[in-house]
């Protein structure tokens, strides 16, 4: 079968070059062309020469995943389902705005962690996503997009994508391996040249994963919050029962040792009645009291069955007032592409679950 070279980093496909007897800056000239050029046809590289482009139509391929549909959104927001085979589906959304695009990008088909508001949860659990699916979703939107008018700015644009952020389906640091490799590919100067300030991890807690992510590549980073204390965090991010509060601020304390920015963004999605109390923000006043943060509020988007609601907007006035006055920065999210389910957490996709937990939810339902 031939070697996908969206799997290699440039150290791996310099190896790789390697084993096929071709020179190191050859692969530096396939790297570009793949990934600045956005070009998959080996004949088109035309600085290379023959017998290399002949040998490499023998050997490679450069494939990302075949996008089933794209939508557009009223506001400009993109969003496309990407086929990974066997039925199985990942979504990946572009938000437009004046001064960036900001990509939102899938790194499991599905995610393991159940976190109880969230579509992609419900959805179960199938597997990792490869560095090619992954690095493929920017390889389409960034070369896809190219050439467009901004409908913001009403410019063309040569670098829609300026910033990355690792929140679509799954999570992405118990897919360490493949979403390191591909943050590398990100980065390279030879490929996108992002910033690490301008690529960010979202994570549910997992800390000794967020360890290594600082230790290997420290981008910005981006916790999924979402409670003041661990009795309501046990219930809604179930993976608070195994990494508490306590070691999660901990671990946002040593993250900040490495990390671009010089705090950590906590994710706070606000479900009505569950959360969104303002004894919830002078709970969250008191954790975060020595890790310094930003707080990105995000109104719940609802989904079918999802068993909760949308914070009435007196409610997210008052908690965000209450953050606001303890000197906190606080932002609140502008709800994006909800009329093509493109939302914060309304990613679903299309998942084929090898957890059981799909058919075990829907025992439970009728029982």
């Amino acid at each position: 079968m031939p070697q996908n070279l969206l799997d290699f980093d440039l150290d791996g496909l310099t190896a790789w070059f390697g084993e096929l007897g071709e020179k190191p800056f050859r692969a530096r000239q396939v790297f570009h062309w793949v990934h600045q050029a956005g070009v998959a046809d080996f004949a088109q590289m035309t600085d290379i020469a023959k017998s290399l482009r002949e040998k490499l139509q023998q050997e490679a391929v450069v494939a990302p995943p075949a996008v089933s549909y794209a939508h557009t959104s009223t506001d400009g927001t993109r969003k496309w389902l990407f086929d990974v085979g066997v039925a199985n589906g990942i979504e990946t959304v572009f938000i437009p705005e004046e001064d960036r695009g900001t990509l939102c990008v899938s790194s499991q088909v599905g995610c393991a962690l159940e976190c109880t508001f969230c579509s992609t949860g419900r959805q179960g659990f199938n597997r990792n996503l490869t560095v090619a699916e992954i690095i493929g979703q920017l390889w389409v939107a960034h070369h896809g997009l190219r050439g467009e008018v901004n409908r913001t700015t009403g410019e063309i644009s040569d670098r829609p994508v300026t910033n990355v952020v690792m929140m679509g389906m799954g999570e992405p640091l118990a897919n360490l391996e493949n979403v390191v490799t591909a943050l590398g590919i990100m980065l390279d100067d030879h490929a996108y040249g992002l910033s690490r300030r301008r690529v960010t991890v979202s994570t549910s807690g997992l800390v000794p994963a967020m360890d290594r992510l600082a230790e290997r590549c420290p981008v910005a980073l981006a916790v999924s919050l979402h409670a003041p204390n661990d009795a309501l965090r046990d219930q809604i991010v179930p993976i608070n029962r195994k990494y508490p509060l306590r070691e999660l601020m901990a671990a946002c304390r040593r993250y900040l040792a490495h990390a671009p920015r010089d705090f950590i963004t906590f994710e706070y999605v606000m479900l009505a009645g569950v959360n969104d109390a303002p004894e919830h923000a002078r709970q969250l006043i008191e954790l975060v009291r020595e890790v310094p943060c930003k707080f990105n509020l995000i109104p719940f988007n609802p989904f079918p069955d999802s068993g909760y609601e949308k914070p009435r907007s007196e409610a997210m006035r008052v908690f965000r007032e209450i953050l606001q006055d303890a000197g906190l920065v606080v932002t609140t999210r502008k709800t994006r592409g909800d009329d093509i389910d493109a939302a914060c957490g309304q990613l679903a996709g299309k998942v084929a679950d090898k957890s059981g937990r799909v058919m075990k939810r829907m025992h439970k339902e009728t029982a």
